[in-house]
């Protein structure tokens, strides 16, 4: 099987680490991947924000990337439900004026999958040979739970790690505070849904805290060091590697 990678925007510029992790991962369990280095961002950030004409301009690089990319990859995968969920969900509508790229957005988003998803539902795979000792919980991202529906893939996976204990926090499901432009705009309202979530966290007794968005792990793990609080955030991917990167 041949992948190509979507890597976001939060992840190129911030947290290469966990592009690099999900590479290793996925070439670790016998996929071949590619990367193609031309690819921006999706247009999440403006489009969230109002400016469509700007986001259609970057969301159309996109799919010409992507199109082409699917003539030599089976799929396209991601380390973040919000971007998938930006192609898949939203960039029909984007198009809805425009039936030659709505069609494009279509073909290109259903080969398109979040990481989790794609290693349990295509792959098959929850035991990814993973080992971590420790006691871990998870935070569902907004867009990951709500628009995709994924809730059960990274949880198997998790619990299938050996030496994990996990256990689930209270309110999972409920946002972190962080909702991209949301929290530039509404910084104290952001700041306060967060607080909540990292109270949530340290109520668990967790030590490492896992997600599947890096934008959720930056507002948590920026709240968790605020506090001074042990817990480390780690993404999926991560989190898969973790035994093989100590």
């Amino acid at each position: 099987m041949r992948i190509s990678l979507f890597i976001t925007c939060v992840v190129d510029q911030l947290y290469p680490e966990i592009g690099t992790a999900m590479f290793n991962l996925l070439t670790r369990l016998g996929v071949e991947v590619t990367f193609n280095a031309e690819q921006t961002c999706c247009g999440q950030p403006a489009f969230n924000s109002g400016y469509h004409n700007e986001a259609r301009e970057l969301a159309g690089r996109m799919l010409d990337l992507f199109t082409r990319e699917l003539e030599s990859v089976d799929y396209i995968v991601a380390p973040s439900g919000s971007c998938v969920t930006m192609v898949k969900k939203f960039y029909p509508d984007l198009f809805a004026d425009d039936p030659q790229r709505r069609a494009q957005a279509e073909q290109v988003g259903e080969r398109l999958y979040e990481l989790s998803q794609f290693l349990v539902d295509v792959l098959g795979a929850e035991d990814v040979g993973a080992s971590f000792a420790g006691r871990v919980t998870y935070h569902d991202s907004c867009h990951l739970l709500r628009e995709l529906g994924v809730s059960l893939p990274p949880r198997k996976l998790i619990r299938a790690v050996r030496g994990v204990d996990f256990v689930e926090m209270d309110e999972a499901e409920v946002c972190c505070g962080f909702g991209g432009t949301f929290s530039v705009k509404y910084p104290e309202i952001s700041s306060a849904i967060g607080q909540e979530k990292v109270r949530n966290i340290e109520r668990s007794q967790a030590e490492t805290v896992v997600a599947c968005d890096a934008s959720c792990l930056m507002q948590i793990g920026g709240l968790l060091s605020r506090k001074g609080s042990a817990v480390r955030p780690l993404h999926l991917a991560e989190f898969l590697m973790a035994s093989e990167q100590t």
